[in-house]
Order: C-alpha cells, then sequence, then structure tokens
C-alpha cells in the first residue's frame, strides 16, 4: 500500500482553461508550478504513481481582499474537499481547514467532522497568521484530540513574504505534543530547513510524525535531512508525501528512491534503501488513527 499524506484539493473540477492558469516560480528550484489542477489531472497524476489511498486538504487563509482567492469562503473550501474526496472515498480522506482566531473555527470542527465526513485537520500557522501557541490554536488542537482527528502542520520555510517564519518553526511542535500526548501530529516537509530539529521532535513524542513532502528537489539537503534521520533512529516515523499539485506523486518517488544520488562516488554514508521503500509502502492510516474501525482516541468533551 502507498499512502500519500499531503496532497491538496484540486482547484477545478473540469480541465483549466488556458487563459485561466496560474504559474508560481518561487516555491522550485527547478521549474515552474501550475497552481490551479483539475480532478482528473489530479486523478490521472495518483493512478500512474500506483498510490492507493490520499490525504486531502485545502487551507482556509484569514480574508485578504487583495487577493481573489480569498474571497473564497474557507468554510466552503472544506466543502469543495468533502465532494472531491466522497467522490472516490477507496482512494481518499478528506481533511477540514479551520482558522483558529476565528470564532467559528471549534462550530466548523463539528460541522466537518458530523456532516461532512472529514477526518483530519490541515494546519499552516504562517499562512493562516496565527500563533501556534495561543490560547485559541489549544482550543483547535484540544478538540482534534478529543475527536480523534489527526493533524497536519505546515512546518519550515516558505517563499510567501506575509508568511511568518516562527510560526512554522519546528519546536513549536513540542510545546504541543507535550500538552496533547494524544494528538496525532503529521510535521510537513521535516520542517525544511530545520529538519534537526524535527528530528528532535518526532524523535521525542509517539504521536509526532514527519512527512518527506516538496523536499527531493534540493537533493542535498534532502540527503543531509534523511541522513539525519537515520543517524537519530526515526526513520520508522517518515512518512510518504508529495504536496500535489506542487509535486506529483511519481515524481516524489523518484526523487525519495535516488535520495543517494548527491553522495555518488564518494565515501560519505548512505541513507539505507531498504528503509526507503518501507517509507514508500508504510501504513499511516493505521498510524494516523485513520485506519477502517479506529475509533477516538478520547471520549467527546465540551472543548469550551
Amino acid at each position: 500500500m502507498i499512502v500519500d499524506v499531503h496532497t491538496h484539493t484540486p482547484t477545478h473540477r473540469s480541465p483549466v482553461a488556458d487563459h485561466e492558469q496560474s504559474w508560481n516560480t518561487a516555491y522550485r528550484p527547478d521549474k515552474a508550478v501550475k497552481l490551479f489542477v483539475s480532478w482528473h489531472e489530479y486523478e490521472e497524476a495518483f493512478a500512474e504513481a500506483g498510490v492507493d489511498v490520499s490525504l486531502v486538504f485545502n487551507i482556509a487563509r484569514p480574508p485578504n481582499p487583495s487577493a481573489e482567492e480569498d474571497q473564497i469562503s474557507w468554510r466552503s473550501l472544506n466543502d469543495r474537499t468533502a465532494e472531491f474526496a466522497d467522490a472516490d472515498p477507496t482512494h481518499r480522506i478528506g481533511f477540514m481547514s479551520v482558522l483558529p482566531d476565528d470564532p467559528a473555527a471549534i462550530e466548523e470542527i463539528e460541522r466537518c467532522t458530523s456532516d461532512l465526513g472529514l477526518k483530519g485537520i490541515k494546519l499552516a500557522p504562517n499562512y493562516q497568521r496565527f500563533d501556534p501557541l495561543s490560547p485559541n490554536a489549544y482550543a483547535v488542537y484540544r478538540a482534534a484530540e478529543q475527536r480523534g482527528l489527526p493533524i497536519v502542520f505546515h512546518q519550515g520555510t516558505s517563499a510567501v513574504t506575509y508568511a511568518p517564519l516562527r510560526y512554522a518553526h519546528p519546536l513549536a511542535m513540542d510545546e504541543i505534543a507535550m500538552q496533547h500526548p494524544e494528538l496525532r501530529i503529521v510535521m510537513a516537509h521535516m520542517g525544511h530547513p530545520w529538519q534537526a530539529d524535527t528530528i528532535a521532535v518526532v524523535r521525542k513524542h509517539p504521536h509526532v510524525y514527519a512527512d518527506i513532502s516538496a523536499l527531493f528537489y534540493r537533493p542535498w539537503s534532502f540527503y543531509c535531512g534523511m541522513r539525519l534521520a537515520t543517524e537519530w533512529s526515526i526513520l520508522d516515523k517518515l512518512l510518504f508525501g508529495s504536496d500535489f499539485p506542487i509535486i506529483a506523486p511519481g515524481e516524489t518517488l523518484v526523487g525519495l528512491r535516488n535520495v543517494n544520488a548527491p553522495i555518488a562516488g564518494t565515501a560519505l554514508p548512505a541513507v539505507p534503501l531498504e528503509a526507503v521503500e518501507r517509507i514508500i509502502h508504510r501504513n499511516s492510516l493505521e498510524l494516523l488513527g485513520l485506519a477502517p474501525g479506529e475509533q477516538p482516541s478520547h471520549p467527546i468533551e465540551d472543548s469550551a
């Protein structure tokens, strides 16, 4: 089984017209990224890569009148994710996204859980511009822990000017995990470029994991992070993820299997390829409490 724990809901149900398309040259150093994709493009990419199950989410963003995409209600983004996940529930699991500083955040978690059937939460404190250690954020973590909802956090750097880096530093996850030890957490992108800090947090907490999405196209940094993970014995806590549509899952599979390419012909120690295959085929659903028949780890209580 291959589980991709990091994919974004397609922007368009139908094919994207050329005049509607937008490209970003800052996300990847090797090529421009197509920002708008259709349902069919998603389905094709994941079928070609042999991905069995993917976690799918949008990112709820605070209002920004200067950005057209922010005119879309963040609640409607969750509706879109649920619609896409429901179209193929065998292969997709939908996650919600909420704005912790919005007074309706806990209400939205309840709506997404009970009405939409979404199974987890995606948060990006830097993009969403909320302090991950604030009381409002902790209310969301408490609600997630009580309902057995794993959280995927964006971690690490960003090319977006307005996104505060300190909100996405991996050491914040240590504070959260200490307060919520049963909360399943995925630290995206191994917290790049702070992979060592991510590894320290993952090693310390039983239910904290990291995904390897959006890393292989910086090959030296990727090798170094994976080698650190080898030396600190946390390769078994790394999860496969692509960050589609920025990266296709097939690209990620190739890049992951080529992790040792930067050290070819040298005496530098390799990342064990058998461990790489275990990452690719890891049952992340079981680790995150998303396998069929899994129940929340705590009874649902009043989160006020």
